[in-house]
């Protein structure tokens, strides 16, 4: 009955016993044929993608893959592998860390970007301090409290998405919106405030027509990985119970 039938409906998957269709596009057809970075963007967008802004999407996930321990997600993650739980488990709870603070800094700044590119370049200090105003004194996308004076990731990125604009695979407007404002917080405080790993992949979401929530969901999937990688060596490396901190050391206690 089509009021069971419709209770799910997808334009993602068609299945029937013996066939599965993806996109619209039969599945033993993807399977060696379509890179998993295309193959995301297809089940995602509903698009194909290919060339250089292929190769764009995929070097936006590789940046992002990892951060170390001190990332919240990465620590999260290896504490719950030592706690008896499977790597599903410890991999759900890295991404359970992910939020507007750590992990949403990639939307935000194709936000930010947006507003800029609508309102002008003429108007650029106008709207940072109009975006400032509304939304707290950090730009995101700006700034690394490790990296400085420069995140190694972000010249990369941008150089590519340069590259793929002189190739006519991008407009490269938003490389050139996010330098501006790099180059605008460094006159406005007087040393470099670089560009970060947020700044740049949201850089790439932009000049690939990606809405902004889409940025925070693909820097998720990135970040997966490393998610992984971290909850299988901390399996590997074994321990029990482990939290933020080594045994000897003790909290604050400011109580009464």
């Amino acid at each position: 009955m089509s009021d069971v039938s419709d209770w799910w409906r997808t334009a993602i998957i068609d299945m029937e016993p013996g066939r599965i269709s993806l996109r619209g596009r039969p599945v033993q057809e993807l399977i060696g044929t379509t890179g998993f970075a295309p193959m995301i963007w297809l089940m995602v967008t509903g698009d194909e993608i290919s060339g250089p802004r292929a190769d764009l999407f995929e070097a936006a996930l590789v940046a992002a893959v990892d951060h170390g321990p001190q990332a919240p997600s990465i620590a999260a993650a290896r504490m719950a592998a030592t706690c008896g739980v499977g790597l599903q488990s410890a991999m759900a709870t890295g991404l359970n860390m992910l939020g507007d603070v750590h992990g949403g800094a990639g939307e935000q700044a194709v936000e930010l970007y947006s507003a800029v590119d609508a309102a002008g370049f003429d108007r650029l200090g106008e709207t940072l301090d109009a975006w400032r105003a509304a939304q707290g004194r950090y730009l995101p996308g700006f700034g690394h409290r490790f990296h400085k004076p420069v995140d190694p990731r972000a010249p990369r990125l941008l150089a590519l998405v340069r590259d793929a604009a002189r190739q006519g695979a991008v407009s490269g407007r938003f490389a050139q919106i996010a330098s501006a404002i790099e180059s605008h917080l460094a006159a406005e405080r007087g040393k470099p405030v670089p560009m970060n790993i947020d700044g740049a992949t949201a850089v790439i979401y932009a000049e690939l027509g990606c809405p902004a929530p889409l940025a925070r969901g693909f820097f998720g999937l990135s970040r997966s990985v490393g998610i992984l990688a971290h909850a299988w060596e901390q399996r590997q490396q074994g321990g029990r119970n482990k939290g933020p901190t080594p045994p000897a050391y003790r909290w604050t206690y400011d109580g009464t």
